[in-house]
């Protein structure tokens, strides 16, 4: 997958987990028949690929087996009817590359890569751990998780420049704010696609309205449909569309607001807001966090539910306006 390849929404999953799985000696806690159910509806209801294991995916939280087992189910039931992009972070390199290893060996078309996660990298501890990943994976390609409070690195424009240059394989990025995207772009020659969620994607437009073609959601665990008609206005160049939905999905996301404005506390609970307003939407079962981030205090907790039964209303709204356009 090139920079340009990337179109559309890309739909961002939790990875399901069965009941029990909070507790500390829990095994096998993905819920694997969860899982083919909710990758079967995202494609039906139109996503145009799928990103798994990153934060909301509890990559961090989940045992060797774990992983195996989702990425196996998740590769075998996407079978290659959207682009499925596998999360590969570790707290090391040579576990990444294990990851990374076997997401290749079953099939995945491309692989998200945080930074280890330790001690925080220098920019030149940062360009060599891609450089290095795309010397040992020369066939698949990289999406670089470029979540700056989580690896503790400012990803700079150098090192866009830089990795553009020697890591080849690397030809996109989650990424979360449109600081410096001109510049960053132009750092790496247009050879790496810049994709913002759905809560930005107007910014990131305003900035690069012709490198502006994807935006991912964790939203789609609610249910696509409003992220996915935002991403298809601003590509059918429909301003006044894309004013409107922008709107309706800042209102869902309001109650958030609070919590998405203070940096520090969305990190300290940004699982357990995923998975609560997700299972407060009803498009999915989510299943508990796993541990040790299965404490979220009440006020926060219904702040995520109150969003979760917003998105369900903005689904209801969104299929009135398709109706309604027919």
């Amino acid at each position: 997958m090139q920079a340009t390849d990337f179109r559309g929404l890309y739909g961002i999953i939790h990875t399901p987990a069965k009941a029990g799985a909070q507790a500390l000696t829990a095994k096998n806690t993905v819920d694997l028949d969860e899982t083919e159910r909710l990758l079967n509806q995202l494609i039906s209801d139109g996503v145009s690929g799928l990103i798994m294991l990153g934060t909301t995916g509890e990559c961090a939280t989940l045992s060797a087996a774990d992983y195996r087992a989702f990425v196996d189910c998740a590769i075998s039931t996407v079978a290659g009817r959207v682009p499925l992009v596998v999360g590969a972070t570790a707290m090391g390199g040579h576990e990444a590359a294990e990851r990374l290893d076997f997401a290749q060996a079953q099939g995945a078309d491309c692989a998200m890569l945080g930074l280890p996660m330790w001690q925080p990298c220098t920019s030149d501890m940062a360009v060599r751990f891609y450089t290095e990943v795309s010397a040992a994976f020369p066939r698949l390609p990289i999406m670089i998780y470029a979540n700056a409070r989580a690896f503790r690195f400012s990803f700079p424009t150098d090192f866009w420049g830089r990795v553009a240059r020697s890591a080849p394989t690397v030809t996109s990025v989650k990424a979360s704010q449109p600081t410096n995207l001109a510049e960053n772009i132009a750092a790496t020659e247009g050879r790496v696609h810049f994709m913002p969620s759905d809560m930005v994607v107007t910014k990131f437009q305003a900035i690069a309205p012709d490198a502006t073609t994807s935006c991912w959601a964790t939203a789609a665990a609610m249910g696509p449909e409003p992220s996915r008609a935002l991403i298809d206005a601003i590509l059918a160049q429909d301003a006044g569309r894309t004013a409107l939905l922008a709107e309706r999905l800042a209102w869902a996301n309001a109650p958030l607001g609070p919590m998405l404005s203070n940096a520090e506390l969305f990190a300290s609970y940004n699982i357990q807001v995923e998975k609560t307003r997700i299972a407060e939407a009803g498009y999915s079962v989510p299943g508990p966090c796993r541990p040790p981030y299965d404490v979220f205090p009440e006020e926060y907790a219904e702040a995520s539910r109150e969003c979760g039964r917003r998105w369900k209303l903005l689904r209801e709204e969104v299929a009135a306006m398709k109706e309604t356009a027919l």
